[in-house]
């Protein structure tokens, strides 16, 4: 079992940042790539940003990229979204979750690609 809890979301003005965090327990963290996806309501999960288990690759999104940036801590078994130029259409619910079965360089941008789920944090952008 692989337990996910994100923190870091909030309410924040466009063109504004927020840093998310996922902190991860329960097995071998580099082990694990990792992934944030989001969901605005009446959407479904959306791919936001990847990364391999050793931070070696990652993957963004058209339309977050160059706007988030996403790391990962093997020491404290964390991973963060650090977003900036922040929009409205960026608000939803921000999920992390963890692939169990993918090879060390490679990042998953499916949802049906991850094993275990965060329960979400939400981000709310205002204009």
């Amino acid at each position: 079992q692989v337990q996910l809890v994100e923190s870091g979301g909030g309410l924040v003005q466009a063109g504004g940042s927020l840093r998310l965090s996922c902190a991860a327990s329960g097995r071998t963290f580099s082990l694990y790539a990792m992934g944030w996806f989001r969901q605005a309501p009446g959407k479904e999960h959306e791919f936001v940003a990847g990364i391999s288990r050793s931070g070696g690759n990652t993957a963004y999104p058209d339309s977050v990229k160059g706007r988030f940036t996403m790391s990962r801590d093997n020491a404290k078994n964390t991973v963060y979204l650090q977003m900036n130029s922040l929009k409205p259409e960026d608000t939803a619910v921000y999920y992390c979750a963890a692939d169990l079965r993918s090879s060390t360089a490679t990042v998953v941008v499916v949802p049906y690609g991850y094993d275990y789920w965060g329960q979400g944090t939400q981000v709310t952008v205002s204009s």
